[in-house]
């Protein structure tokens, strides 16, 4: 049985890479000179360690995010401009016979209105290790807990759970994209950096906890728009409107080709949003099952175990 949860396994002939997302890279003084920047809501430079204090070894790329690796002879891994990022959607292909979708189709179906991207104000919720050996390091953007009850939700006063943005895009990406090699993984995160070595388990256990304080400080600050003004280039944007945090198309983590500006606007405290919000994160997409289930079925919770603002080691368990 194929790794990756595709929608279809016999139709998807070859893999790939392209998708659509959120884009965390950050021009930094650490980092490649040729990094971009995308946000600067979050100086992922927080949870890295450039120094190895905590880590003994790392993959040859080394650092994914924070600037990314500036080479020899600042650091000798694979010089790399910073390409965090967190997937919403994984396309693979723009060959629909080799089970993905053409590019056009996707531009077409994102700017033609009927997909709702609202104003990406996200938080980080964890940094985690995924259960590979040696690990893959990631920060987690997951909703925030909830019992669906679709009367709270429509309930105006009340709050939505954080990042309730991401996954609410992914449902209609999910309802509205039928292509072979659609899926997504490991919704929702941003890889830091790869094979993961810690000097001793004392080590790993100083580093979450670092990582542990800096995320409680994000959460404290609440969600942040991402894009506010940068366009692919990360060039500023003369004049941007008030609301800019949209999504990018990938051809790679390495290449954007375009940017979708929101189209549904806050405030989200009408009766009409709050139905839409609801009648959209009712299902939650079981990638095993490859199929839809009720979110009222049970307490939804963040994948992989995570309890949001904390930090849960998956190699530990």
């Amino acid at each position: 049985m194929p790794g990756q949860p595709y929608l279809d396994h016999e139709k998807t002939k070859v893999d790939g890479l392209a998708f659509i997302g959120l884009s965390l890279t950050r021009k930094s003084s650490q980092g490649h000179p040729d990094s971009i920047t995308h946000q600067e809501a979050f100086d992922l430079n927080e949870v890295i360690d450039r120094e190895y204090k905590y880590f003994m070894s790392t993959n040859d790329d080394g650092w994914l995010v924070g600037g990314g690796e500036p080479g020899p002879p600042s650091s000798y891994k694979l010089a790399a401009k910073d390409s965090g990022h967190v997937e919403i959607m994984r396309i693979g292909t723009y060959k629909p016979e080799w089970g993905g979708i053409s590019q056009s189709d996707i531009v077409k179906a994102m700017e033609s209105g009927e997909i709702l991207i609202p104003q990406m104000d996200v938080v980080p919720t964890a940094v985690v290790a995924n259960p590979d050996k040696p690990p893959e390091l990631e920060i987690r953007f997951d909703m925030d807990p909830f019992t669906f009850d679709s009367t709270s939700f429509l309930d105006v006063e009340s709050q939505l759970p954080a990042n309730w943005q991401i996954r609410f895009l992914h449902n209609q990406l999910f309802t509205y994209f039928k292509f072979a090699s659609r899926f997504c993984p490991g919704p929702f995160h941003s890889t830091i950096v790869r094979k993961a070595d810690f000097r001793s388990e004392k080590h790993k256990q100083n580093y979450f906890a670092k990582c542990d304080e800096v995320v409680k400080k994000w959460r404290s600050e609440g969600p942040k728009p991402l894009n506010t003004k940068w366009d692919i280039e990360g060039k500023e944007v003369h004049n941007p409107p008030e609301y800019f945090s949209g999504v990018w198309l990938f051809t790679d983590r390495n290449n954007i080709t375009h940017h979708f500006s929101p189209n549904f606007l806050p405030p989200y405290n009408t009766p009409e949003k709050r139905k839409i919000i609801a009648d959209t994160l009712k299902d939650i997409w079981d990638d095993q099952a490859l199929k839809w289930k009720p979110a009222s079925e049970s307490l939804v919770a963040p994948q992989l175990g995570m309890f949001c603002g904390g930090i849960f080691d998956l190699t530990s368990s």
